[in-house]
C-alpha cells in the first residue's frame, strides 16, 4: 500500500511573459495546467497506472503570481476510492532570490486510474502512517471532494 507521503510531489515553474494575462500576472488557465500535471504525477505514483483527470473539485485563487516569480506546486494523494484518486494541490508564489513564499492557490482534483484500453481499474488503498500524513490528509479533507 502506498503511503500518503510517498505520493507527495513538488515542482517549480518560472513565470515568464508568455504565461501572463493582461494584468501581467500568471494566467489562471496556465496554473490550472500545472496543477493538473503535478496532480497527475502524484496520482500515477500512487496508483502505479496511468491516471486521467475526472474532476476539478475545488479551485481557489487567493492571490496572483507575477512575472519573474516562480510558481511552486505541491500535490499529494489524500484519499482513494475503488478507481478514483483524490489529490490535494497547493501553489505558492516563490521569490527564488530570497526563498520567500506566499500561498496563492488551493485545489483538489479527482483522477481515475485506467488500463491500456482506457477502462477504469482498481487502485490500492491509501496508507497514512505518520502524524505529518494525518495532518496533510485532514487539511485536504477540509477543502472537500464534492463527490
Amino acid at each position: 500500500m502506498p503511503t500518503l507521503l510517498e505520493t507527495r510531489i513538488q515542482n517549480r515553474f518560472p513565470v515568464q511573459p508568455q504565461h501572463a494575462n493582461n494584468n501581467d500576472t500568471l494566467h489562471g488557465g496556465t496554473l490550472m495546467k500545472w496543477l493538473d500535471e503535478v496532480g497527475a504525477m502524484s496520482a500515477i505514483r500512487f496508483a502505479g497506472r496511468t491516471c486521467v483527470t475526472a474532476r476539478v473539485n475545488e479551485l481557489d485563487f487567493v492571490r496572483p503570481i507575477g512575472i519573474g516569480d516562480t510558481a511552486l506546486v505541491e500535490a499529494y494523494v489524500f484519499d482513494a476510492g475503488r478507481t478514483s484518486v483524490h489529490v490535494a494541490l497547493r501553489a505558492w508564489r516563490e521569490d527564488l532570490r530570497t526563498g520567500d513564499t506566499e500561498p496563492t492557490t488551493e485545489s483538489t482534483f479527482t483522477f481515475v486510474a485506467i488500463d491500456e484500453t482506457g477502462e477504469p481499474v482498481a487502485v490500492p488503498e491509501l496508507s497514512v502512517e505518520t502524524e505529518e500524513g494525518d495532518q496533510l490528509r485532514d487539511r485536504a479533507g477540509e477543502l472537500g471532494t464534492n463527490g
